[in-house]
């Protein structure tokens, strides 16, 4: 399996590049910005991609998506509670001083429990709102991995101060689908560091 994982934009959201060898195919989570470096990281790896997955509306999250799309052909999959976010990426970007381009609508909706398939590898979708009411998870267990977007990071948790927030929402979606993982599974989140499960059932002062 390739897995590639690296900040992009100026508030530095992580974006993950994630394929199957032997298929060759792909998808792209949260391309925020910097759109032609992840297209030059996708020639590198020869994958085609199928899925532009989001794991929420932010514009640091999904600024690539338009750039991305037009290259690639991918659908882009969001959760119809943040498709609203995709029309008015530059509007929400000028209010921090940024730009980001619109994106062209969603061609998937996710829901919860839905299994995505790309090139072999299955992706289930877990509704995780709390940061935003449409974020999403990704699960791909095959390969022990959670993407969770904004929800929970290393020792921290997603922003809940932003409107559709919401603290209590938040805590309850890590514990009832993230920290009911086993805990090797790693975390792979929206900003910062890889973590596991287990470090954060153990750790994370938000929940100790």
């Amino acid at each position: 399996m390739i897995l590639e994982g690296f900040p992009v934009g100026p508030i530095q959201a992580n974006c993950y590049i994630v394929g199957e060898e032997t298929s060759g195919k792909g998808v792209v989570i949260d391309p925020g910005d910097e759109a032609e470096r992840i297209l030059g990281r996708i020639r590198e790896h020869d994958l085609t991609i199928e899925v532009i997955f989001n794991t929420h509306g932010h514009f640091d999250h999904v600024g690539g998506n338009k750039r991305l799309k037009e290259a690639t052909g991918a659908q882009i999959a969001i959760h119809p509670e943040d498709a609203h976010y995709l029309s008015k990426l530059s509007e929400s970007a000028a209010v921090w001083g940024m730009f980001a381009e619109n994106s062209p609508p969603p061609d998937m909706l996710l829901e919860d429990g839905q299994i995505v398939e790309v090139g072999g590898l299955l992706f289930k979708v877990l509704h995780t709102p709390g940061h935003t009411p449409g974020s999403v998870s990704l699960l791909l267990e095959s390969a022990r991995l959670v993407f969770t977007g904004d929800l929970i990071f290393m020792g921290s948790i997603g922003r809940t101060d932003f409107p559709g927030g919401d603290y209590a929402t938040l805590i309850n979606s890590v514990r009832t689908k993230i920290f009911t993982l086993e805990d090797d599974f790693r975390i792979l989140s929206g900003h910062g560091p890889v973590t596991t499960v287990g470090n954060e059932k153990r750790y994370n002062p938000f929940f100790t």
